[in-house]
């Protein structure tokens, strides 16, 4: 039997590393398994945020659909699938219909180049950074569309003011992660993740040198993912909800399926590169996943409690900080980071991956 187990396991790694047949499925098979756990974990991710929020309120929140509310993000997913699809008169449909698509489809290939582990990831790029930041640069062309194919002015303003948004934010997040190629000497995830392993735990983390970026990569990622307090071009206030005020059923839930896909993207970006990944903050524990999905959920938690306690900020705040303050601080980062690495003041990690010793 041994013997019969071990010659059927022989062939199907032949078949999965020989034949394009195999290889295919191999990969397919990767794609599935990322696409709907991060799908599945949005679920939970929004019934936590919703519970977080109406914590700090002092109200219950979901607490009927499920134990403890728990089905209440599917009994929602259900009631967007089956409600009917309305499409404005004058709009243009073909470009209505392709905009909420355009804008799931993006964040969800961004997770092709994101190790969940050392050697778990679908494609092990070296230049995986320029992969997420192109990319993350093409999702405003979703919003854009999705505004001006609507045919009102409402929804037109609300796009605008989005694309201004998200670009103006991008230049930040640009120079915040050149910082951190500098100082690793690569764009490759899972390189950035093992200079940041040593013998000090989380003291070795990229969190700690470079301090005040986490900051502004932290507050760039809640302007770039339209999360409040940041949230104008979806202001019910100002523009009756923004860009997406002709939306229904399906094409809705796609859009806010990919804001909030593109929010726990940047949880993940931030775990990369500032927390180590996968690493283990204490010495002597052994690294994995699971560290890596818990830093995640800390990252998130902290959008959830900025959502719940910090006021919405006008327009041109929203301007003024990202190119007043946060691009010139982001891009004297970058020279110092330069100059640090230039003549071999990083200790540890540092000097042992930017110096080359």
């Amino acid at each position: 039997m041994h013997l019969v187990s071990r010659y059927y396991g022989n062939m199907m790694y032949e078949f999965f590393t020989n034949s394009y047949l195999g290889i295919f499925l191999l990969i397919l098979g990767q794609c599935l398994a990322v696409i709907i756990s991060v799908l599945i974990s949005l679920a939970f991710l929004m019934y936590a945020d919703r519970k977080i929020w109406a914590a700090v309120q002092m109200r219950r929140g979901p607490n009927v659909v499920g134990a403890f509310g728990l089905l209440q993000s599917f009994a929602d997913f259900l009631k967007y699938i089956v409600k009917e699809v309305v499409i404005p008169a004058g709009a243009d449909k073909p470009v209505f219909l392709l905009a909420p698509l355009l804008a799931f489809i993006l964040p969800v290939i961004s997770w092709a180049v994101i190790p969940f582990n050392d050697g778990w990831v679908i494609s092990n790029l070296n230049v995986a950074i320029l992969y997420v930041f192109a990319i993350g640069s093409l999702e405003v062309y979703g919003v854009i569309m999705g505004g001006w194919a609507s045919n009102s002015k409402y929804p037109f303003l609300g796009s605008l003011r989005s694309a201004a948004q998200m670009i103006s934010y991008e230049v930040s997040i640009g120079f915040i992660i050149v910082g951190i190629i500098i100082s690793t000497g690569s764009m490759n995830f899972g390189d950035i993740v093992r200079a940041q392993d040593g013998n000090f735990g989380l003291f070795n983390w990229y969190w700690l040198p470079h301090f005040p970026m986490v900051f502004l990569f932290f507050i760039s990622a809640l302007a770039e993912t339209n999360r409040p307090p940041f949230d104008l071009p979806e202001a019910e206030a100002e523009l009756v909800a923004g860009y997406q005020v002709e939306y229904s059923s399906t094409p809705f839930l796609l859009f806010m399926i990919g804001e909030l896909m593109a929010v726990w993207l940047m949880c993940a970006l931030m775990t990369l590169l500032f927390f180590g990944g996968w690493l283990s903050p204490i010495p002597g524990i052994s690294d994995g996943i699971l560290w890596f999905i818990l830093k995640m959920f800390i990252v998130f938690f902290m959008f959830a409690m900025v959502k719940a306690i910090v006021p919405r900020y006008r327009y041109d705040q929203l301007m003024r900080i990202g190119w007043k303050i946060f691009l010139p601080f982001s891009l004297a980062w970058v020279v110092i980071v330069g100059l640090f690495a230039q003549y071999g003041l990083f200790a540890g990690t540092y000097s042992r991956w930017v110096v080359g010793g």
